[in-house]
């Protein structure tokens, strides 16, 4: 009888020592799984935080001043629209014509060369800028076109620059790449005083301009939004 109850203490300590083994073997298991979805959560937020900085980078409204108001902008001007399909200039019936008194500095219609600036760039400085009159034919096919002047900090001219190249690639819609900077040639006129910063659109109806003091990615953003390259006199033109 003793044997019996020595075997069954003997079988029921195995017995024991064998549930405790699982359970730490549970234990470790579970320690993996926690420690694997603890390093999954961290790869997954450093992931989403890359992905919402490189978003980030690509607005345009990080770049400059983050409002209008801060950038000492003006409200938007509406001009009175002209010179639609009037073309100057050499291959015209205005040869001798090669410079356009524009009403408004800058212009935001107006007549201008039978060629635009075509493939336009992204950003001009004063070395190499098109004619003011090209442009203006840009503004009819439906170009944004942001204006700066000679006083604009480097930095700032900069920035423009990344505005303009991110308008530009992320703009995916049939319209892509109708924007443009440009130094703006004081001999054609001056900004008035404090605005270093101008963009005009040539609308369907009517011209379209607002000043600035300093750059203002939102400012820039919101006045491209609101006056899209279909709202143009040509906007299936190049």
């Amino acid at each position: 009888m003793a044997n019996k109850n020595a075997e069954k203490d003997r079988k029921a300590r195995v017995e024991e020592m064998r549930k405790a083994q699982q359970a730490a073997e549970r234990r470790k298991n579970l320690l993996v799984v926690v420690a694997s979805l603890a390093v999954v959560a961290v790869l997954v937020g450093v992931v989403f935080a890359v992905i919402r900085r490189e978003q980030a980078a690509k607005d345009v409204a990080n770049i400059g001043l983050a409002s209008a108001a801060a950038a000492a902008c003006d409200p938007i001007v509406t001009d009175e629209a002209a010179g639609g399909s009037v073309h100057v200039g050499p291959g015209t019936d205005q040869a001798t014509k090669t410079t356009v008194d524009y009403k408004t500095v800058p212009p935001s219609s107006g007549e201008h060369y039978a060629q635009p600036a075509f493939p336009a760039s992204a950003f001009y400085t004063a070395a190499d800028r098109p004619k003011l009159e090209a442009l203006v034919h840009n503004l009819e096919h439906g170009y944004s076109i942001v204006w700066y002047s000679e006083g604009l900090p480097k930095a700032q001219q900069d920035e423009l620059k990344k505005i303009s190249e991110l308008i530009r690639d992320n703009d995916k819609n049939v319209g892509a790449g109708k924007f443009v900077v440009s130094a703006w040639d004081p001999a054609r006129g001056a900004f008035p005083t404090g605005k270093n910063v101008a963009i005009s659109h040539w609308g369907a109806k009517k011209g379209y301009r607002q000043f600035c003091g300093s750059v203002s990615g939102t400012a820039i953003k919101d006045f491209v939004a609101k006056y899209p390259y279909t709202d143009s006199p040509e906007p299936n033109a190049q």
